[in-house]
């Protein structure tokens, strides 16, 4: 595989991780993502929530927890008081639901703050992987194995690529910011 593919592959896994850890930060509105990977001790082991039930939003306050085995409905309860999200959830028969407490302001600069670290933490992790694919392209060239006007081609455009994914990553931490202070 060519390095600058291979560059561009590890770029955009960091930049789809960022995006999966901005659906975790808590915003005005309920999302599933809040709760879906809270860990819950069922059947002697520890399982993911969105593995064992179904999570829907019917108001834009509100979750739904449905399991499939109607007998883990408590052990879910006990999983997401576990979880020190800050949200309690409340048994109804066989399902729970989760009420989303009104955000109040300094909450919601510590979200925004949250979302600025992960962001910061996914462009060193870009920039890292910038490093090392410059890295290859010296040994390559320190090898023999390619000239040195195409070594400089490559940087040029692992740069590039570079500054595209950090340039999304922080549009991605913009627009979750705009969300979070949304009232």
């Amino acid at each position: 595989m060519d390095v600058l593919d291979e560059t561009n592959k590890k770029m955009q896994a960091a930049v789809d991780h960022f995006k999966q850890e901005l659906k975790g930060l808590r915003t005005g509105r309920a999302n599933p993502a809040l709760v879906e990977n809270v860990m819950v001790e069922v059947y002697g082991t520890k399982m993911r929530l969105h593995d064992m039930a179904s999570i829907s939003v019917p108001e834009s306050r509100k979750l739904l927890i449905a399991p499939f085995d109607a007998q883990n409905v408590h052990a879910i309860a006990k999983g997401i008081e576990a979880a020190n999200l800050n949200l309690r959830a409340v048994v109804e028969g066989n399902v729970l639901r989760i009420l989303i407490p009104e955000m109040s302001e300094a909450i919601r600069k510590d979200m925004v703050k949250e979302a600025h670290r992960k962001c910061e933490e996914t462009k060193i992790s870009i920039r890292n992987i910038r490093r090392d694919a410059n890295e290859k392209i010296k040994k390559l060239k320190a090898n023999g194995d390619i000239p040195e006007d195409l070594m400089k081609k490559q940087e040029k455009k692992i740069q590039e690529a570079t500054d595209k994914f950090c340039k999304v990553t922080d549009e991605l931490a913009q627009q979750k910011e705009k969300e979070i202070l949304t009232v």
